[in-house]
This record gives C-alpha cells, structure tokens and sequence, in this order.
C-alpha cells in the first residue's frame, strides 16, 4: 500500500515522493523469541560479535548510505555489535517478506509502511513492543496521535520513524489575479472555488473533487474537522462511525461541493488525483488535495507553462478557520520481526534508530517530515514545508484494520456513497448507513 512522503529542498523544488513498505527475511534460520524486556540495557562486552540483520526500503542513495553507516557505528560503540544492511527494492518487498514468514525467517528489525503495521501483526510477523515504547522517553514525546497504525488491538507493534501528509494545490497565479487569499475556512474554501469557476470557464474545477482510489485522503480532512471518523475498535470489533453527525457533516460537505456548489464537474466524479493532476497541468483546475510530488510532474506536463511560480500549497482549512484541518497521516515505520535471533539487541537498535536524534535525521534524510515535535517545527519555517507541517502536526489514520485497502480500493465504499447523493440517487443518511453496514463488514472480516 502506497504512503505519502515529503521531500522539499527548496520553495522551487518541493517534491513529495510515494514509497510502499514492507519486509522480508533474513539468509540464516532463526528461533522464535519472547518480546523484548523494557529495561533490556546492552552493553559493549555483552553483545561484541553479534550481527544485526536490518532491512531498509527502495534503493540506497549517498545521503541514506551516509545515514545508515552513523548510525550504525554509534550502534557499534554503544553495543559492540555489527550491522548487516539489505536493501530491498519496494516491488520485491511483499514478496520477500511473505516468503520469510512461511520459512520462519526474516531480518532482526525492517523498515515498514505504516498502513502495513495491522495486516503482519494480525499474522503475528511482529514483536509487540509495547513495554519499550512507553518506558522509552524519547518515543513519549512523539505525539499520540501519531501512534494509530502502530497499535492494534491495544498493543504497540512498531514505531513511527518518519511521516507524511497532504495539502491543497493551488493556481497561485489565479488568485493572485482574483484578489483571493488562501482559504481559512470551508466557506471560504467554496467562495475561492465558486470565483475562480466564474471567472476560468464552467468546464474548470474551482475545487476539483476526487472519486477515485486515493478519494478518502480528500473526503477524511473534512471529516476529521467536523469531529467525525470512519470507524473505531470497541470491544475486539470495529464499529463504523459513517451515521453519526461529524462524519455526515463532513461527508454533506464533500459531496455538496459538487452536487450543491458546483465547482466540480458531475461528469468527473471516478478521478483520482493522478486524473486530476493532469486536469491542472492543462489550465482546468484552480485547487486539488494532493502532495508536493505533483509539482515537476504538472510542470512536466505542461510543457513548462505551468511552473513552479504559478503553483502553491495551503493546509486544508478546519471548518471552523481555527487552523488546519487533520489531514491523512501517511509515513514509514521500524518494527522488529518476530523471528529476530536476538530480540533485546534488536530493541536497542530500534530505541536508536527511531530516537529523538536518529528519528528527527531518518526522516529529513528520507524525505519525510520528523515526529518529535521541536524538529518538525524547526522544519515548519520552511515556507514550502509549512502547509505539510501544519498539517501533520494534527494528523490522522484511517481505521488499523489488515482490511481497510478493500474498503477503501477493492470496493469504493465511500466513492459509491457519495456518486449516489451526487447523482440523487440516494440521500446523505440512507448512502451511509448502507455503506456502514457494508464497511463493518468488510473490517470484521477475518483474513
């Protein structure tokens, strides 16, 4: 499953880059291990000819070879024990990984997706490491919120090393010929939208809405804003939330803004925002919900005439104006396999890796936004950055459930919804409560 990430070196060169995560095995057999101890202490002398098996993601490049070798040498001066690095190509990931845990295999810790975390737990592929976590001061400053794709089922099974988030892509040359500021509000989101179709032509977009397979990452900040969710974990079963107030109000005004404001088209209701993206290469949208890497590739596409100065982000407005609406919380982990030959030295390379100072530099390094909060705000005078940062600083998951890609891909839950109310085929309260019913069932289905 795809996450978001950003990488922006400068206010003209803003990229955000999509990774998948996943893990594989290791060369040598290995014994199942009990969780690794809380107040596991290592020491030089005590592990000094071990090796460590660490899977990273995608292909190494010199700032991550340079990254990986310091923190592999502070791992070997702090613990005595080598590092062995394998890198795995993203498309060989899943493979090598399903094919480590039928051998009863695998690396001793890995990089993972943080939308992955629930589907391996629940094949039980990962150590909990819930005691580490709560007793590791560093990992009890990252924000709470950042912590949903990692704990099922009340237990901690990997930790945040790095995240990503989404913005709104807009024609900055168009509102600076409107007179229009960034939004700070819905209702001001919708005046923008109303004024740039008015003025760019009725076959623009002012708000280009998004039905595709990527629809919930645009659906979920207005949502989220208005108090409401998808769906929780009470009592060993998920419970859909799509009937209560938050998420209709959310929902209304998601689906209004095409069925009611008309500043999306009826006619374009299965995009998704690679659709929508070329769309704006070609002058026919003013605003999307998208990340940073859709920059060079509208430039691309539009053959230069659309550029980097005509072209900025804004935080999806709360509802409210009282700042940024919680947007989709994307990003990478680091979890140590169940079958790692030496669990306590594996969680001494996590409480490192993940740390305040290897974290924070893990996630620059990477091209992702840092969790520890003094580093991300560090990142947020960034003019590119700040939309993201603002953003990610109240970021949301959807539902930690190994079955939410077939809610949210395979079947269209919330896409068919919400094609119903636009069409008039359905009203708001009768599409969701068929599409609760339908996503409690999909959630709850055993894998």
């Amino acid at each position: 499953m795809r996450i978001a990430k950003i990488t922006a070196t400068s206010v003209t060169t803003a990229a955000l880059a999509l990774g998948l995560a996943a893990c594989g095995g290791s060369n040598e057999p290995a014994k199942n291990s009990a969780a690794p101890s809380a107040g596991t202490a290592a020491s030089g002398p005590k592990y000094a000819g071990k090796t460590l098996t660490v899977w990273r993601l995608g292909v190494p490049n010199d700032v991550q070879n340079k990254y990986m070798g310091d923190l592999d040498t502070k791992f070997k001066e702090t613990t005595g024990a080598d590092v062995k690095v394998e890198w795995v190509p993203w498309p060989d990931a899943q493979k090598k990984w399903t094919a480590a845990l039928a051998a009863g295999e695998g690396p001793d810790v890995t990089e993972f997706g943080n939308d992955q975390v629930a589907a391996w737990a629940q094949q039980d592929a990962l150590t909990d490491i819930t005691d580490l976590t709560k007793s590791n001061p560093d990992f009890q400053s990252i924000p709470q919120n950042l912590w949903g794709y990692e704990t099922v089922n009340g237990k901690i099974y990997a930790a945040p090393w790095g995240g990503g988030t989404r913005a709104v892509l807009y024609r900055k040359d168009w509102f600076d010929k409107l007179g229009l500021q960034p939004p700070k509000n819905w209702d001001d989101l919708v005046a923008a939208a109303k004024k740039i179709v008015d003025k760019e032509g009725k076959d623009v977009d002012g708000f280009a809405w998004n039905g595709g397979s990527d629809a919930n990452m645009s659906l979920s900040p207005f949502v989220w804003s208005a108090g409401g969710d998808f769906a929780v974990s009470e009592g060993g079963k998920w419970v859909g939330k799509l009937n209560e107030p938050g998420f209709k109000e959310g929902f209304q005004f998601y689906t209004d803004l095409v069925a009611k404001d008309g500043v999306s088209g009826k006619s374009r209701l299965t995009l998704n925002s690679i659709d929508i993206a070329q769309r704006f290469a070609a002058g026919k949208v003013g605003m999307y919900v998208t990340g940073g890497w859709d920059i060079q590739t509208i430039k691309e596409q539009s053959k230069g005439k659309i550029d980097e100065n005509k072209m900025a982000f804004f935080a999806i407005p709360a509802k409210d104006g009282s700042g940024a609406a919680p947007a989709f919380q994307g990003g990478n982990d680091i979890a140590i396999w169940k079958d790692a030959k030496n669990p306590e030295l594996a969680a001494e390379y996590l409480k490192l890796a993940a740390g305040k100072e290897f974290g924070s530099r893990y996630a620059k390094d990477s091209g992702l936004l840092p969790l520890y909060p003094d580093a991300l705000q560090e990142l947020a005078s960034d003019p590119v950055q700040k939309p993201f940062t603002e953003a990610f600083a109240v970021a949301k998951g959807f539902p930690a459930s190994p079955n939410w890609a077939e809610a949210n891909d395979t079947k269209a839950v919330l896409q068919n919804a919400a094609r119903k109310v636009i069409k008039g085929e359905s009203s708001v309260d009768d599409a969701l409560k068929a599409a609760n019913t339908e996503l409690e069932a999909i959630l709850n289905k055993s894998q």
